[in-house]
This record gives C-alpha cells, structure tokens and sequence, in this order.
C-alpha cells in the first residue's frame, strides 16, 4: 500500500472516529476545509507518528503546517523519505 494511500485511510478512519462528514479528499482540498476539527487533526497527526514513525511537523524547524492535502501528503513523504535515507537497510 502506498505512502498516500495510508494517509487517505488514516484520515477517513479518524473521520470517521469523529463522526465527521469528509470533504472529497483530493490534493487541492484546504485541509482546514476537509471536514476535520482541530482535535480530528491532532488525532490524525498522532496516528500517522505511531504508523509512519515519523512527525513532519515537530522533524524540523520551521515548517509550517501545510494548506492542502496535496502538501500535507508531501510533508510525510519528505519525512518518510528523510528517515529512509538517514537510517538505510
């Protein structure tokens, strides 16, 4: 299963979870405008670090949190692919 796909069903899981109608999840879909609450997202961001093992947005300075879906699936796939060439198999 890919990176973006994990996503996608983390994101419908917790919505989900939250009983919170989805937008359709396409990549220029303003996240704030997906249908999550800031507590849904939270609870998303902490998922994806348990599954990915990673957390875009506390791995480095400066980063802000991205607008889209399209960027917020891009901010794990640098992160994801950060660690993957800091910690080669």
């Amino acid at each position: 299963m890919s990176l973006r796909s994990k996503i996608l069903l983390a994101v419908e899981k917790v919505a989900k979870e939250h009983k919170r109608a989805l937008a359709p999840l396409t990549d220029d879909l303003v996240v704030l405008e997906s249908g999550l609450d800031s507590l849904s997202l939270a609870v998303l961001v902490a998922h994806l670090e348990d599954e990915l093992m990673v957390d875009p947005f506390t791995a480095s300075d400066g980063i802000n949190f991205p607008v889209t879906l399209g960027d917020f699936v891009a901010a794990y796939e640098r992160a994801v692919n950060s660690v993957a060439a800091e910690f080669p198999r």
